[in-house]
């Protein structure tokens, strides 16, 4: 079995083509070999590998950045995914593609399923939602995976940003009045390679469905929670070179941004349970063995 991952540079890709290696060959492009910038160039790009399986982990992510350059975002994560689905079904293969809570406008008090209606209240919510849509149009086989707060031990993400700040400050302000769950990338991806298997199988025995799958950590905390979590865990493992930082809880309204974020990110895990067979770990416990593993500490 053949598959194409897209964006391999992102915290995301980079851990699919470690675990789906054991699926198949992997054929891991950057933006320098996909660029979805260029919708253009995917017939030319998926003609000439033939997959079996595309795993779109490319995208525009830039949150606050798509609120001047929503056109760009449209493009990366609305027009190019479009045609990539549309390649997909003229080709016979299996889609996968990564979306995200910013669908949802986080009104909800419990945790969305994938039947809520969308309402994005931010330009790259609206360009995921595109994508979304534009594979459902395609009519293809597709499964399309939304997670939330995604961090791993390289990239820009909120775990790495935290132990920068402890290094270089004495108190941090946190937001405290936005949930989620944090979720480690090499979950996704290996989560990832066992729908994968299950999907291909399915596909075998042409009792395939498409359709959406919310993939996150087990349970939920604010950002501020997940900095302590993570500062909690850098002193376990003795990493803190100076005094820990204060952390000081504050509100949304305290540190505005471009773009607006959900007040609630948390996305229900059952429909991936009752279908793959799948439960992510508690998001704690997943923290502790990402930055075990990476030998993640302040110092790092």
């Amino acid at each position: 079995m053949r598959l194409l991952v897209t964006g391999a540079n992102g915290q995301i890709g980079w851990e699919l083509t470690r675990s789906l290696m054991s699926v198949g060959e992997v054929i891991a492009l950057d933006r320098n070999g996909c660029d979805l910038s260029r919708p253009r160039d995917l017939p030319r790009i998926i003609g000439e590998l033939k997959p079996d399986v595309i795993v779109n982990a490319a995208a525009y992510t830039a949150v606050d950045k798509a609120e001047v350059e929503e056109q760009l975002a449209t493009t990366v994560n609305g027009t190019a995914v479009g045609v990539m689905a549309n390649e997909a079904r003229k080709a016979g293969v299996l889609l996968i593609h990564y979306s995200t809570d910013y669908v949802f406008d986080g009104a909800k008090d419990s945790p969305y399923t994938e039947d809520d209606p969308p309402s994005p209240i931010n330009a790259y919510g609206r360009s995921k939602l595109a994508g979304e849509r534009a594979i459902g149009e395609s009519a293809g086989d597709h499964l399309i995976l939304r997670t939330c707060w995604v961090y791993a031990a390289r990239g820009h993400n909120f775990l790495l940003t935290t132990l920068r700040l402890a290094r270089e400050r004495d108190e941090l302000r946190i937001v405290a009045d936005q949930i989620g769950a944090p979720t480690w990338a090499r979950e996704i991806a290996d989560a990832t390679a066992h729908i994968v298997r299950r999907a291909c199988h399915e596909r075998e025995r042409e009792s395939f469905t498409s359709g959406v799958f919310n993939v996150t950590a087990t349970g939920a905390t604010s950002w501020c929670g997940f900095a302590e979590a993570i500062l909690d865990q850098a002193m376990s493992r003795q990493g803190m070179q100076r005094k820990r930082p204060k952390i000081h809880p504050i509100s949304s309204l305290e540190y505005p941004r471009p773009a607006a974020r959900p007040k609630n990110s948390c996305l229900s895990g059952d429909r991936l349970r009752e279908r793959f067979g799948i439960t992510l770990a508690d998001w704690k416990q997943v923290l502790a063995l990402c930055m075990q593993h990476e030998a993640l500490t302040e110092a790092s």
